[in-house]
């Protein structure tokens, strides 16, 4: 059986935001279903592709149960 691989850690940082700016993107995530995270996560890479930088989306650890056979 193969050790699992391990996935790299997300880069955890404080972050100060204008309460008026963190309420709007709050309000943001809550229509899209994000967390606050998920969703500053998606506005810095768009604003980082409009500016010409594509950075690409790590791999996700597998969610669940592992198949029957691992």
């Amino acid at each position: 059986m193969a050790a699992p691989k391990k996935q790299p850690a997300k880069k955890a940082f404080a972050l100060r935001l204008d309460p008026a700016l963190h309420d709007a993107v709050e309000r943001l995530a809550a229509g899209e279903l994000r967390s606050v995270n998920a969703e500053i996560e998606v506005l810095l890479r768009e604003a980082l592709a409009k500016r010409g930088i594509k950075v690409p989306l790590s791999d996700r650890p597998r969610r669940g149960r592992p198949p029957k056979g691992e």
